[in-house]
């Protein structure tokens, strides 16, 4: 698996990269929003390559790690590699879970909870609009134009 370059975006490419979201992107990926269960775009995608950060491109989740978890959200039983989701107390809703964020970009991914299937047993439960989707072959996404491994194929 190649090295990712984990430094966050400058401040100067930040602002590129959110003028380039749409209202939905915005309030769920720098707000920590969520969608509404059943309707994101992956919920259902069962093509073989890598969920990349929708801001950033970290690739977050292989779709081998991919399993319907009921829940309406696109769930994940493993990250693509552990250093690229950070997980965030957060206590919003009068509760207490683990937000997941992309440790690169900080933007928010969605949740982790102790109830997925082995061998973890955890459900990394998306949001769609956090992520992007890049097949098996095709060169994943560089926007913060890094060159090196994040021009490598999906595999």
């Amino acid at each position: 698996m190649p090295a990712f370059d984990l430094t966050p975006p400058t401040n100067a490419q930040r602002r590129e990269l959110t003028a380039g979201l749409d209202a939905d992107e915005r309030r769920v990926l720098l707000e920590h929003g969520t969608e509404a269960a059943f309707c994101g775009v992956f919920l259902d995608n069962k093509l073989d390559g890598i969920y990349t950060c929708r801001f950033c491109g970290l690739p977050l989740f292989r779709s081998d790690a991919k399993f319907d978890s009921g829940t309406g959200w696109p769930s994940f039983f493993r990250p693509y590699d552990a250093a690229h989701v950070r997980v965030v107390r957060d206590s919003s809703y009068g509760m207490v879970r683990e937000e997941i964020v992309c440790a690169r970009c900080d933007s928010h991914l969605g949740h982790v909870f102790p109830d997925g299937p082995p061998p973890t047993g955890e459900r990394h439960c998306l949001n769609s609009v956090s992520l992007a989707f890049t097949p098996n072959g095709e060169a994943l996404p560089d926007p913060l134009q890094r060159g090196g491994a994040e021009a490598q194929p999906a595999s």
